[in-house]
């Protein structure tokens, strides 16, 4: 059973930066693909970014392009999001996803039925 936990979360102030961690354990072999997703009151949980591990494809929301990274370390297991010039529309719950690898998976990344395995989530405030 892959397991995933997430860490980082935090408040800043606008314009701040925080990185997400989210450590998995539990793999059985093969590629995952991984994502990041968050979710604020009131609103539905959306994909944030997401990497087929791999092969390294990145993906991202085009409210996050230019100031989100995604990226990974293979001797950790552990999966990264660095979060530049945050704004206060960042303000969520952040969970990590993982799925096992599959081809037609850049189609469907933003789709949190795509994912099989959740974190339990990060809070992440900004502050205006």
């Amino acid at each position: 059973q892959v397991q995933l936990v997430e860490s980082g979360g935090g408040s800043v102030q606008a314009g701040g930066s925080l990185r997400l961690s989210c450590a998995a354990s539990g793999y059985t072999g093969g590629r995952y693909c991984m994502a990041w997703f968050r979710q604020a009151p009131g609103k539905a949980r959306e994909g944030v970014s997401a990497i087929r591990t791999g092969y390294g494809y990145t993906y991202y929301a085009d409210s996050v392009k230019g100031r989100f990274t995604i990226s990974q370390d293979n001797t950790k297991n552990t999966l990264y999001l660095q979060m530049n010039s945050l704004k206060p529309e960042d303000t969520a719950m952040y969970y990590c996803a993982a799925v096992g690898d599959y081809p037609y998976y850049s189609a469907s990344w933003r789709r949190d039925s795509t994912y099989k395995y959740w974190g339990q989530g990060t809070q992440v405030t900004v502050s205006s």
